[in-house]
């Protein structure tokens, strides 16, 4: 697809945006973010727009993923669902998609692309972080099904989600991760929503008590989990990384009207973070489209963002006074959100850990 027709797709989408009102309702809590996700994804599946970027297979209508990353860069920018709860969908499908049964993959994932369902990804756990190697939740076998217990943490949106893309030890070493699809409605699963600073109860902690998961929702192989997790977490920093960087854009764009200053070095810095991490996304960007594996470069872009929003947000509390530390609305939350940037999808160490013995070959040191 040509960059012609992407844009002939932006315009047509933009057309469609513009005489379908999908504007969020004044409940801007979690719960009512989640019902506006559903209903801005169900409104755009049902109008095609959702499809496009998806293999038939699924129900989708084909093209690049560039359309994706159209889509949802459109969605960013109009503030019509939040971009963090909203980009999950480019983690989880893709993930189904490459590694589900080609039948459960195709009455599945329509699901989530059409606002249907929700789904969670159950990867962290209590002591390991974002080192998946260490992760000690069992799968064992049973007959044609499977035996799972243990815990995981920080998993986001898992009280609202029906299924969970799930990693689990079944041996020694990474070799010994398996991955499973599982429906959160299963007996043994217990949700407990966690409080964060910002006062988002977006996390949660998920218990598995002997849960039993059939055998036809291995996703791969036994033994096939960590490929999958170091397939997943790239797509976390291409099409999503493009979406939170066009949303973060038009938060610069609402700090400048309400400064009562402006300090041209700090103003002059967090745009040069922004455009260098959007530089650097589309460059990933047109890897993907070309059918390029992503790898251990995406890291470079997680440390890139995560520092530019940080940088973004420390100049919202710099140019509007109060703002931060007397209010209590938007901009007190997304700053504290914003502290996390360099903690979730694998923290700002383990990033520069992976750059260093991966990409610079510096070795373990």
């Amino acid at each position: 697809m040509t960059m012609h027709e992407i844009a002939a797709f932006r315009d047509g989408l933009r057309a469609w945006l513009d005489a379908n009102d999908l504007t969020p309702p004044p409940d801007d809590s979690l719960d009512g973010q989640v019902a506006q996700l559903l209903q801005v994804r169900k409104a755009l599946f049902d109008a095609d727009w959702m499809r496009y970027g998806w293999p038939a297979e699924v129900g989708g209508l084909g093209g690049p993923a560039a359309l994706r990353a159209v889509l949802g860069e459109e969605v960013a920018t109009r503030d019509l669902a939040e971009p963090g709860i909203w980009s999950m969908i480019e983690v989880l499908a893709p993930t189904m998609i490459s590694y589900a049964p080609p039948a459960l993959a195709a009455r599945m994932v329509p699901l989530l692309l059409s606002g249907s369902e929700q789904w969670c990804q159950g990867f962290s756990e209590p002591g390991s972080g974002s080192d998946l190697a260490s992760l000690s939740t069992t799968a064992t076998p049973r007959g044609a099904d499977w035996v799972i217990s243990g815990q995981k943490v920080w998993t986001s949106l898992a009280q609202y989600a029906s299924r969970c893309v799930l990693l689990t030890r079944t041996g020694p070493g990474h070799d010994g991760i398996t991955a499973f699809f599982v429906d959160m409605d299963t007996p043994g699963i217990t949700v407990r929503p966690l409080r964060t600073m910002h006062g988002v109860d977006e996390f949660a902690e998920v218990f598995f008590d002997e849960v039993v998961v059939p055998g036809e929702r291995l996703l791969g192989a036994p033994g096939d989990g960590w490929r999958i997790a170091m397939d997943l977490l790239p797509h976390e920093r291409s099409t999503c990384f493009w979406h939170r960087i066009a949303y973060l854009f038009t938060r610069l764009d609402r700090v400048l009207p309400q400064a009562d200053a402006y300090d041209d070095d700090a103003l002059g810095a967090a745009y040069l973070a922004l455009h260098t991490v959007r530089c650097r996304s589309l460059g990933t960007q047109r890897r993907l489209a070309g059918g390029a594996r992503l790898g251990p470069e995406t890291s470079i872009d997680k440390v890139l963002l995560a520092g530019a929003e940080q940088q973004l947000f420390d100049l919202a509390r710099d140019l509007l006074p109060g703002a931060v530390e007397l209010d209590e609305g938007p901009w007190r939350t997304e700053f504290l959100y914003s502290r996390a940037a360099t903690i979730y999808g694998g923290t700002a160490e383990i990033q520069r850990n992976i750059i260093a013995r991966r990409l610079l070959d510096l070795g373990k040191e």
